[in-house]
């Protein structure tokens, strides 16, 4: 075939010309439309964020931070809210306390078991208690990043790029199944899960408070999974597994769930305003200096233990830290006892934790090695509290 240089196929002077002010006429539209879109940028927050016109907790308002609420205050409205998950996931008191410590440690839950056990239930049922924005990511291989943060549109009756927010920019997202999308879509969720907001063409987005991922993944059927890196397992602040009920347990849940759905009836009954509310009253909880020193004490020895090729990052410590006033606070309490964090530090570190090819040969438990860490760190004998005395452990 002759090629172009050789005038068997000639092009017009003036199609060229056309094409490229076309061009630049279309570049010269676009430059005006990224600039009118930064302008229109805090309109764009306000629709992404939400009608209530509540104000994102990671943004400063000018009044300072919201008054908490005192522990037995949260200590109530936590209860009323395990108990309204507890009509429908019946038998898991444990895993759900789990699950509240960790939203109001202002962190994001990793729910990990089995089929069938009821782990998007646990999700769903404390989207559903919490009167919020709630989203659901079904996480597919085929799924693509910007269907979960949201993408820039040329509105071509305004001549610019609206944002069009993704299901990230809800208060609880659900995501199901999380390890069968691929590591690029998983990684999406690293800015949304340790900054709490989105970057999309060189634009942040924060997200509304409060902000939980609770991702599901099922550890057994791993064909056309991805395993999640250390990296995205170290943003979940907590891993549950639910386990199966015990016989009880799930006669109860025959009885009174096998002719409907117990999710059909489950209403709200608590709010996105309290829940912030509840968390500043957590972060108000006194820790000791004691008390903090144990707790980087049993985070700096799981770096030291020959069983592990990983341990536990400072990250790490900062969410040990932030369940354990949680904690404190749904017991009634306003500061920080070991005890506390004692109860967290199997959900909080074991998911972090690499085992070496030994350990793993010899089918050692990361929660195992966390426990019995738990027993060899030495506690501190006199943690105080607000009062400066606090009763030793017996």
């Amino acid at each position: 075939m002759p090629s172009l240089a050789q005038g068997a196929l000639p092009v017009p002077v003036e199609h060229v010309a056309r094409k490229g002010q076309k061009l630049a006429a279309v570049w010269h539209t676009r430059c005006q439309a990224a600039d009118r879109g930064r302008r229109r940028r805090e309109t764009v927050l306000e629709a992404a964020v939400g009608e209530d016109g509540v104000t994102p907790s990671s943004v400063s308002t000018p009044g300072g931070p919201r008054a908490g609420l005192a522990p037995v205050d949260v200590q109530r409205a936590a209860d009323g809210i395990a108990d309204n998950i507890g009509r429908v996931l019946v038998g898991k008191p444990d895993a759900v306390r789990t699950a509240l410590v960790t939203l109001l440690a202002e962190g994001h839950l990793l729910v990990e078991d089995v089929p069938g056990v009821g782990k998007t239930l646990l999700a769903k049922a404390l989207a559903r208690s919490i009167d919020c924005t709630v989203s659901r990511i079904q996480f597919t291989p085929d799924l693509l990043p910007s269907d979960l943060t949201g993408v820039s549109i040329y509105n071509r009756t305004t001549a610019d790029f609206e944002f069009r927010p993704g299901p990230v920019f809800a208060n609880i997202v659900v995501g199901d199944e999380i390890n069968r999308a691929s590591p690029k879509t998983q990684s999406a969720l690293l800015e949304c899960m340790a900054e709490r907001q989105v970057t999309v063409d060189g634009h942040s987005y924060p997200l509304s408070g409060p902000f939980m991922v609770i991702a599901t993944q099922n550890p057994i059927e791993m064909e056309g999974t991805y395993a999640l890196p250390e990296a995205q397992r170290d943003r979940f602040t907590a891993r549950v597994s639910l386990g199966y009920p015990d016989p009880a347990a799930e006669l109860e849940m025959v009885d009174e769930h096998a002719a409907h759905d117990p999710l059909a009836t489950l209403e709200p009954v608590s709010t996105a305003a309290e829940v912030r509310a509840l968390v500043d009253g957590v972060r108000a909880i006194h820790i000791a200096p004691e008390v903090r020193r144990y707790v980087v004490d049993l985070v700096s020895a799981t770096r030291k233990l020959p069983e592990l090729r990983l341990g536990a990052s400072p990250r790490a410590t900062l969410h040990l830290v932030r369940t354990a006033r949680a904690h404190a606070a749904l017991a009634g309490r306003d500061f920080v006892v070991p005890d506390d964090v004692h109860a967290v530090a199997a959900p909080v570190l074991a998911h972090r934790l690499v085992l070496s090819a030994d350990a793993q040969a010899a089918r050692r438990c990361a929660d195992d090695l966390v426990h019995a860490l738990v027993q060899l760190v030495p506690v501190p004998q006199d943690p105080g509290s607000r009062n400066g005395a606090h009763p030793r452990r017996r």
